[in-house]
């Protein structure tokens, strides 16, 4: 099996201001992510930035990195621009993996990479975990995911899905016994082909109302395998309490 992973990474971040570059125990954050990327059975790993800056740091350190257009809507708008520019077969596979995910499991992604070339009708695969508690379920900023009999996502959501009629008509948030609720994980595989027509998509009414990018490929027409992990991964970094959760995983100076 043959891919690449292509790692988006923006200088502009709005809780964590230039967050690509923050230090993590001696290396820049987005570097963290690309060494770890690199564990897996990627053929190549390139960071895919608009900011030289970040490019530099990656030269610095021996990683690949691509300038790419600063105007990209979406991180799958910049690895499409990845995909033009390596000229990349449709059949491609390009995992995207988020710059600020320096504890990503190089197993998950291979499993991902795996799940798509195993799934030829299918565009993109992604991941989720089993949802443990009512908390998470009703929480709108975990993304829930419905998959049909065969492994396919049916739809995402930020509602509580699939909803437990019965066990919920007394308006108690719970979590049913049984229920088959995942919570999704923003990690996707993609073919080339599918990544060159995704600029071309308009988005669709359903992604507007949600805030979520993937529900553009299910209003298309286009098929997401999902990959079912046993368990959550460790958590990206988004706020200051996560870059010092994850800064005290390496000491000081461990690069």
């Amino acid at each position: 099996m043959k891919f690449t992973v292509v790692i988006p990474a923006r200088a502009a971040s709005t809780r964590l201001p230039g967050k690509p570059l923050l230090d993590v125990g001696g290396l820049p954050m987005v570097i963290r992510t690309a060494r770890q990327a690199a564990k897996s059975g990627a053929i190549r790993v390139i960071i895919a930035t608009d900011h030289t800056d970040i490019a530099q740091a990656a030269a610095s350190h021996g990683v690949e990195a691509l300038i790419t257009r600063a105007d990209h809507p979406t991180g799958t708008d910049r690895l499409a621009e990845v995909a033009e520019h390596l000229n990349l077969d449709d059949a491609a596979i390009v995992v995207n993996v988020q710059g600020d995910e320096p504890l990503i499991d190089p197993a998950l992604i291979d499993a991902v990479a795996a799940l798509l070339e195993q799934h030829p009708e299918a565009a993109i695969a992604t991941c989720a975990a089993p949802i443990q508690d009512a908390q998470t379920l009703f929480d709108p900023n975990a993304v829930k995911v419905v998959c049909g009999a065969q492994g396919r996502a049916l739809y995402f959501s930020r509602a509580p899905i699939p909803w437990a009629r019965d066990a919920l008509t007394d308006g108690q948030q719970r979590l049913a016994p049984g229920l088959p609720a995942w919570h999704h994980i923003g990690l996707y595989a993609y073919r080339a082909g599918f990544l060159r027509q995704f600029p071309e998509l308009p988005p669709g009414q359903l992604e507007r109302i949600e805030s979520l990018e993937q529900l553009r490929a299910l209003e298309q027409g286009f098929p997401i395998v999902v990959h079912q992990a046993a368990a959550l991964p460790a958590r990206g970094i988004d706020t200051p309490e996560d870059l010092a959760r994850v800064r005290a995983l390496f000491p000081a100076g461990s690069a």
